[in-house]
């Protein structure tokens, strides 16, 4: 982001933190804009950067309500259910592969 002040790794001052930290300080931005970038050198790749915000504007995490509880274990549910063979796989299924491990490791028949 272009006019942000740049803070090399471990450096960056007081009342700032990233999103995680924010996180783990039971804070979120709340709508706040970034006011700085937190840059870890890489060696192989570009630089890695974090966003800061001012902890002083964060609000409180919203608490989880029961709707939100449970529509969150439906949507996890569905995450296990193979669509091919309509299976409760017992574990998220990999996007990668799209079907349980048994069924993407089934060997395809071609209808001769």
């Amino acid at each position: 982001m272009a006019g942000l002040p740049v803070y090399r790794w471990r450096l960056a001052p007081e009342g700032l933190a990233t999103f995680r930290q924010l996180r783990a300080m039971g804070l979120r931005p709340g709508g706040q804009p970034v006011v700085a970038q937190l840059e870890r050198p890489r060696r192989r790749r570009g630089p890695l950067v974090a966003y800061l915000y001012r902890i002083d504007l964060a609000r409180p995490v919203r608490p989880m309500t029961p709707a939100k509880r449970a529509a969150l274990a439906r949507a996890n549910a569905a995450r296990r259910i193979c669509p091919a063979c309509g299976r409760d796989a017992g574990y998220r299924i990999p996007p990668t592969l799209g079907s349980c491990v048994p069924c993407a490791d089934a060997p395809t028949t071609l209808a001769a």
